[in-house]
C-alpha cells in the first residue's frame, strides 16, 4: 500500500479524521523505534519511547508548522525523547581519542576492501558500525541510508550544521579505523 504525503494525513487529522493518524504512524514507525533503539539500546525502552513520541506528536499536532518536513519534526522529538530518557538513568558514553581516529590510512583500507566480496564486506562494515556510539550511528544512518541532509540531520539533533559536517568526517575516520582493525585481524587468523 503506498502513502499518501505527510501533509495529506496531518490535514485530515486537523480536520478531524483521527484515524488519519495511523497512516502516519505506519509510516514513520520503522525509524522511531530505531532512533530510540539505537539512543537507548534497549528494545522495551525503545518501543516505550516510540509510543510516547507517536503520543506527543499527535498531542501537538497543531503546533508542527508545515516549514519543514514532519518527518524531521518527528525524528526530533524521538531523538529528544530518547536522550532524555537516557540522562535519566544517567548512561556516559565513551569517546574515541581523536588523535587516533586522524590517523588512519584510507587508501589501505580501500585497496583492501577491493579484495574482499561483497558480503564479507557487508559483515566488516556492520561490525565497524556497531562500534559507534549511538548519536554517530543515528548521524550516519540519517545521512547515508535516510539522506537526510546536514540542516535536516542538526534540526533533529540540535547541533549546528557544521558540528554534524565535523562528525560526519569523524565518524567516517572511525568506521575505517575500525574496517582497518578488522581488515587486520581477518588477515592475522588467516596467516
Amino acid at each position: 500500500m503506498g502513502f499518501q504525503s505527510d501533509h495529506y494525513y496531518i490535514d485530515k487529522v486537523l480536520e478531524g479524521d483521527v484515524s488519519a493518524y495511523t497512516q502516519l504512524v505506519e509510516k514513520h514507525k520503522d525509524m522511531v523505534f530505531t532512533i530510540a533503539n539505537k539512543i537507548t539500546r534497549h528494545r522495551e525502552d525503545a518501543e516505550e519511547i516510540a509510543q510516547d513520541v507517536f503520543l506527543k506528536a499527535f498531542q501537538h499536532l497543531k503546533e508542527f508548522k508545515k516549514q519543514s518536513k514532519f518527518s524531521t519534526w518527528l525524528y526530533r522529538i524521538a531523538y529528544n525523547t530518547a536522550i532524555s530518557k537516557i540522562r535519566k538513568k544517567s548512561l556516559e558514553y565513551a569517546n574515541l581519542d581523536d588523535n587516533m581516529i586522524e590517523q588512519i590510512p584510507e587508501t589501505e583500507v580501500e585497496q583492501e576492501l577491493k579484495d574482499i566480496n561483497e558480503q564479507e564486506k557487508k559483515q566488516l562494515v556492520d561490525k565497524a558500525l556497531e562500534q559507534l556510539n549511538e548519536l554517530d550511528y543515528l548521524i550516519i544512518m540519517m545521512f547515508y541510508m535516510k539522506e537526510k541532509s546536514i540542516e535536516e540531520i542538526a534540526e533533529i539533533t540540535s547541533l549546528s550544521k557544521s558540528n554534524v559536517k565535523v562528525k560526519l568526517h569523524r565518524i567516517r575516520k572511525r568506521i575505517y579505523r575500525e574496517l582497518y582493525d578488522l581488515i587486520g585481524e581477518k588477515v592475522r587468523l588467516l596467516v
